[in-house]
């Protein structure tokens, strides 16, 4: 079955797809974009993942391109179109298309709309949950307002290849200050020697992860300790555990860090519950 996808107020197969070549999105990187995880046919976390779209294209100064409720309705049916059942959907708004200026275009443009949806291989995440992932730290090198979802993700691209390279699966990226901000594509996690879950606290260093906080709201209810500050490097090496967490791979253990292995080298029992826990806490829709 040929891919579907929704760009600026129609479904088209994939293959005919097209966006206009002075969209803003294709030569400033000036748009924002979502990916929320589809199971069993529904949207998780849909609610959250929307006010997120919200807020950044409010910090971009850019119009939501129809209602919130309509944006939701393309959502799902994009999923039934594609016949996702596991996966994610992917939404992405730039500022639209006008003449290639820096500055704004005024008047303000209709802001371009892009919905797709794609499966993903549940086994083959459970099974990587179950190993493990290595990840090795490199400097952030990303621009100053990473709480904003922005579609601006060279330096990601180039930090998840080296990983890549490196024989990891995730790259952790380092402030100056030797202090761990988050992953290429997650936020960093580690479970101290005394079993507190570590976090670095939200600000415009690191993005506002959806699954982030309902782990932390499971967290809370399970009782666990938990404690939202940076963590240095050394401080991972020496961690009982460790784990990433996003919306395409939930919570995924980390067992090596720059080679070296985390605890006893295999997945942690606290990372482990969390993720089992997961979907028992988060919304459908």
């Amino acid at each position: 079955m040929s891919r579907i996808v929704y760009v600026n107020g129609r479904f088209w197969p994939a293959r005919k797809a097209a966006i206009a070549v002075e969209d803003r999105g294709y030569q400033f990187a000036d748009g924002v974009y979502e990916v929320c995880e589809v199971r069993g046919g529904r949207l998780v976390d849909e609610r959250r993942h929307l006010a997120r779209l919200a807020r950044s294209l409010g910090e971009l100064g850019i119009a939501l391109p129809m209602s919130m409720a309509a944006l939701s309705l393309v959502m799902h049916e994009t999923v039934r179109r594609n016949r996702v059942s596991d996966g994610i959907v992917y939404v992405q708004v730039t500022r639209g298309v006008s003449r290639r200026d820096f500055p704004f275009p005024a008047p303000a443009v209709k802001p371009s709309l892009v919905v797709l949806a794609r499966s993903s291989d549940r086994t083959r995440l459970e099974a990587m949950a179950a190993k493990g992932i290595a990840v090795v730290t490199m400097p952030d090198i990303r621009w100053g307002r990473v709480d904003i979802k922005s579609i601006a993700l060279l330096p990601n691209v180039l930090a998840k290849q080296a990983a890549r390279e490196a024989g990891a699966w995730e790259a952790w990226l380092v402030d100056e200050d030797g202090r761990v901000t988050e992953g290429a594509s997650s936020n960093a996690w580690i479970v101290s020697a005394d079993g507190t879950l570590i976090t670095r606290p939200l600000g415009s260093d690191i993005l506002p992860g959806v699954t982030r906080a309902v782990v932390m709201e499971i967290a809370k209810a399970r009782g666990l300790a938990l404690a939202e500050r940076p963590f240095t490097v050394a401080e991972a090496y020496a961690a009982r555990e460790a784990f990433i967490t996003s919306a395409s791979q939930i919570v995924l253990p980390v067992t090596r860090i720059d080679g070296r292995p985390i605890g006893d080298g295999a997945p942690g029992p606290i990372a482990a519950a969390l993720r089992r826990a997961y979907h028992d806490h988060a919304e459908f829709s």
